[in-house]
């Protein structure tokens, strides 16, 4: 584990998560708890990781929250084992209460037609292997896995044929392995100051892309937010840990800390 903000202390950090009166733990999925795959419906989690959350949960003394840009139905096939948590899906567009209340936000019309026209510009990229995957409020365009000379002319081709629709309703993300078109209003930063509210919880958000840097912006005074991968990077997270084995033992210091508060 290495701290990229010169107040993470992580020894302090879960102190304070045994003493405190509530506790938040969120979670990225893609990057973070699995490692990429060109086919995502076969990213699994590492090794350890599904037991741990899995002991989290059913501990019952952590809110555990799954914020992804996935929908809450790729989440829910890949993380069957954990039916009980809290999901936010497409950034927070989608969100799932651990009792199974569902709400989707609605982007407005302005974002729908401008993703309906980013679809039809898109079918260039089609020719280079691309897999679009339309989202009620994001259109990403997921070239993971094609040969090199593919990802070049499609990470140069895919800005072009998107830019002009980028503005007021929607933004455009580049993502690994990938380029996203998404609608304004809503983000993981958004997903983490609704989550913790006005409330006192020891929180922290475990990330991995550009797309989780809102979140790591928005739990900073907070909570904690941690940064995983294989190599650190510039970031607004506070600590660094390369998966599985530091991603793991977090996880199980997580529970040991939440289960003698408990």
């Amino acid at each position: 584990m290495l701290a990229l903000q010169p107040a993470a202390d992580v020894d302090r950090f879960f102190a304070d998560l045994a003493q405190a009166p509530e506790r938040v733990l969120m979670l990225d999925y893609d990057g973070t708890l699995a490692p990429f795959h060109a086919r995502p419906e076969r990213a699994v989690p590492y090794p350890g990781v599904g037991e741990a959350l899995a002991g989290i949960l059913s501990d019952g003394a952590t809110r555990l929250v799954l914020v992804s840009g996935r929908t809450l139905e790729d989440l829910r096939r890949v993380l069957g084992f954990l039916r009980g948590a809290e999901a936010w899906g497409i950034h927070g567009w989608q969100h799932r209460a651990a009792d199974g209340a569902r709400t989707d936000f609605d982007p407005g019309a302005a974002a729908r037609e401008r993703l309906r026209l980013a679809a039809e510009r898109a079918r260039p990229l089609l020719a280079f292997g691309v897999r679009l995957e339309r989202k009620n409020a994001a259109l990403a365009a997921h070239w993971r896995g094609l040969g090199e000379v593919a990802v070049r002319e499609a990470r140069a081709l895919a800005p072009a044929l998107w830019r002009a629709l980028a503005g007021e309703a929607l933004e455009l993300m580049e993502f690994d392995g990938g380029l996203e078109l998404r609608a304004r209003g809503r983000n993981k930063g958004d997903v983490v100051r609704e989550v913790l509210g006005r409330g006192s919880a020891a929180a922290a958000y475990l990330g991995d892309d550009a797309t989780d840097e809102d979140a790591f912006a928005a739990i900073r005074g907070r909570g904690l937010g941690v940064l995983v991968g294989p190599r650190p990077r510039a970031s607004a997270a506070g600590l660094w840990i390369a998966p599985p084995g530091e991603l793991v033992e977090f996880l199980r210091r997580w529970r040991r800390a939440a289960r003698g508060a408990a």
